[in-house]
């Protein structure tokens, strides 16, 4: 009998499939790349027509060697990385390293399947093709552009700034959308508004009414003048019902998730940055270890930028739904495309449940957390995106007073729809009942009419999810590329992450000054989103990737040379503390590593002490009142301990507060937004708006 190979990109997902295929197949895992660009050098000719000079990554060859003994053994050899250009490029680059294209007593063949599942696996080897390779000139192209910007600007920016900085092609376009953000912030300038509101009584029902206008226009008063001017008018003015109309408005299920989309519910709804919503992603698309199931996938690939669902997970999820929630509720769904479709790579499907029978009640014994609470997200989005609209009453009500115009709204929901499964968070609640009662001509009674200041708010600050959907609808970057553009620019410490919020940093403003000045096309959001369009055009076979290159490196080579000589140098000091080096009695500074921030003496090279830097929270030990500080597990879990430590080995895994319990005189601990004593067999809480109980 022949000898199969499968080789995937993940050892996680050997066990998952190894299950599917029969003793015919061995299956192995590359770890991702095995080639790529050299770290200690431009890695590009670019006096030979740009060509890449690719190496076997260090710590690589022990896998190739294993590979390649496996590939002896095989007759067939299919090449099963991921579906998108990345793994299309790997299963290449795996061809090149394991020399397959020389093997003629050998078939080589590419499979790519949407979810790991046995009939998706099962198909894929029934229909194996040959490598795209207007997929990897795709990728290849992407690569040689990023490494292009990167080693050419980045020494730049050492030189003229500091060591360590680097730039990128679409980490600086986003590191300049973030900067023009806080500029816009910082130049706002807050103008007065006023709202007036009405409390109207019909019979014994009350109902607030909002100032519309003044005979028969919109109006919108500025200052506290104009209110009471409006007050005054209407102290005599009959509030009479001039127009009732009554409607029913629709409310369309959401679309199922995209990678862009599912990293902006994550962030908003389950507070996750983009890197860990793809991490958790990745391992639920992989396989978890599921009781009664063993190991199995539980979601579909997750870098993709499609709306589209197959024929077979729509039949089955509408099926699920008239099962589970009745008929009425299986109707519709919603697979219509958003603005941006000519963007949209259909290369496989939405994110999506492999099974949807596998309700998260199923399996949340089996997962963590966090890994639950993803799936219950991907799960009902994509359940939801199946059903039927929700549908309400509206009643929307027109009141004159003299020449002044109010407005009232109000509706119900009559049907629920997809609403039963997936709540939309912007959904608002209105104030009124629903005014069935209200008849035009109908008198009403004025019980008070307020006025209330307002000044407009500047645009807000980036958060990770509103960046990511900033970037997706200017067209710059991929799926792919979202989390690790972001990771980069908060690594590098070009932003900071407060709460949610993004802010720029000094290290950032003066990299992003630099760019737009020595780089303008580099940071330009059009130029760059066209350079994506290129890329999807080589994808396709309708551009050629060097073509691409020669158009591309000339100018920055030339803005390179231009910015070596005019660029003047910008130092950036290093922050001073208070702490104090043991070795020659300076005071330390916070330098930045891979692993985040230490202590560093300033007398370097003649100094060389170097201690760990610890944040403290400003709140002392409850055990020996030195300072807490935040630290870290062996896993990554934030605790908080003493700055003794060995010496104090107080740990609490909740905030300390400075804050006594009234009750039994320990340490509280913040939880939300209360305060909780730390002693379990007390029990008090306070809320952090004052309310307290035990």
């Amino acid at each position: 009998m022949s000898k199969n190979l499968v080789i995937v990109e993940s050892p996680a997902k050997v066990k998952t499939i190894k299950k599917f295929l029969g003793s015919n197949y061995t299956v192995d895992a590359s770890g991702g790349h095995v080639r790529d660009l050299p770290k200690s050098q431009l890695g590009i000719d670019v006096t030979q027509e740009y060509e890449p000079r690719y190496i076997t990554i260090r710590g690589k060859g022990d896998t190739l060697a294993r590979l390649r003994k496996e590939v002896k053994k095989a007759d067939h050899i299919y090449l099963a990385t991921d579906p998108d250009r990345e793994g299309e490029a790997i299963s290449w680059h795996l061809s090149k390293a394991l020399k397959l294209d020389e093997a003629v007593d050998k078939k080589v063949s590419r499979i790519t399947f949407n979810e790991i599942t046995k009939n998706a696996v099962k198909a894929s080897l029934k229909a194996p093709r040959k490598i795209d390779m207007d997929l990897v000139d795709a990728q290849q192209a992407r690569r040689v552009l990023d490494r292009l910007v990167g080693y050419m600007i980045s020494p730049l920016l050492w030189e003229k700034v500091k060591r360590g900085l680097s730039a990128g092609r679409v980490q600086s376009v986003a590191l300049r959308m973030i900067c023009d953000r806080e500029d816009e912030i910082n130049s706002f300038i807050p103008e007065e508004y006023w709202t007036v509101d009405a409390e109207l009584a019909e019979g014994k029902k009350k109902l607030i009414a909002h100032y519309y206008g003044r005979d028969g226009k919109k109006y919108v008063p500025a200052s506290e003048e104009e209110v009471n001017g409006i007050k005054k008018e209407l102290e005599h003015a009959d509030f009479t019902v001039a127009e009732v109309k009554n409607g029913v408005r629709s409310k369309k299920p959401p679309l199922p998730f995209t990678t862009s989309t599912l990293q902006q519910v994550a962030a908003s709804n389950l507070n996750f940055s983009t890197s860990k919503t793809m991490r958790l992603a990745q391992q639920l698309y992989e396989g978890v270890e599921i009781k009664g199931l063993g190991t199995i996938a539980l979601i579909t690939y997750l870098r993709t930028d499609s709306t589209r669902i197959s024929e077979e997970a729509d039949a089955a999820g509408r099926r699920y739904i008239s099962e589970n929630y009745g008929e009425k509720y299986a109707g519709g769904g919603n697979t219509a495309g958003g603005k941006n479709d000519a963007k949209i790579q259909d290369a496989h499907e939405a994110i999506r449940p492999v099974n949807v029978e596998l309700t998260p009640t199923e399996v949340k014994d089996s997962l963590p957390r966090d890994l639950f609470r993803l799936y219950h997200l991907i799960w009902t989005r994509f359940v939801a995106s199946r059903m039927t609209p929700a549908s309400y009453e509206t009643t929307s009500v027109k009141i004159d007073a003299g020449r002044h115009l109010f407005s009232l709204s109000a509706s119900r929901i009559l049907f629920d729809g997809f609403l039963s499964v997936y709540s939309i968070d912007s959904e608002k609640e209105e104030k009124n009942a629903l005014t069935e009662s209200l008849e035009m001509g109908q008198k009403l009674s004025a019980l008070s009419v307020t006025g209330e200041q307002h000044f407009t708010q500047p645009p807000a600050h980036y958060t990770e999810a509103s960046l990511v959907r900033a970037l997706e609808e200017d067209g710059i970057g991929r799926p792919s590329t979202y989390a690790p553009t972001i990771s980069t620019i908060l690594n590098r410490r070009y932003i900071t992450k407060e709460k949610k919020n993004l802010y720029v940093t000094e290290l950032g403003d003066v990299v992003n000054r630099i760019m737009k000045k020595a780089f303008p096309t580099i940071v330009d959001t059009a130029f760059t989103a066209n350079m994506e369009y290129l890329l999807d055009r080589i994808g396709d076979g309708s551009v050629k990737w060097k073509t691409v290159i020669e158009n591309f490196y000339p100018d920055l080579d030339d803005s390179v040379a231009k910015a070596k000589k005019e660029l003047e140098s910008v130092k950036i000091a290093d922050e001073v503390t208070d702490e104090i080096c043991e070795v020659c009695g300076r005071n330390m500074v916070i330098k930045y590593g891979p692993h985040g921030k230490f202590l560093a003496c300033p007398g370097f090279p003649d100094c060389r002490n170097t201690r760990p830097y610890l944040e403290k929270i400003g709140v002392a030990c409850p055990k020996c009142g030195k300072d807490l500080v935040i630290r870290k597990s062996k896993k990554g879990r934030v605790y908080y301990g003493c700055s003794s430590y060995p010496d104090c080995e107080f740990m609490s895994w909740q905030k300390p507060s400075s804050e006594k319990c009234p009750n039994c005189g320990t340490y509280m601990v913040e939880k939300g937004n209360k305060l909780m004593c730390a002693n379990k067999n007390c029990g008090f809480v306070k809320n952090l708006g004052g309310d307290e109980k035990n």
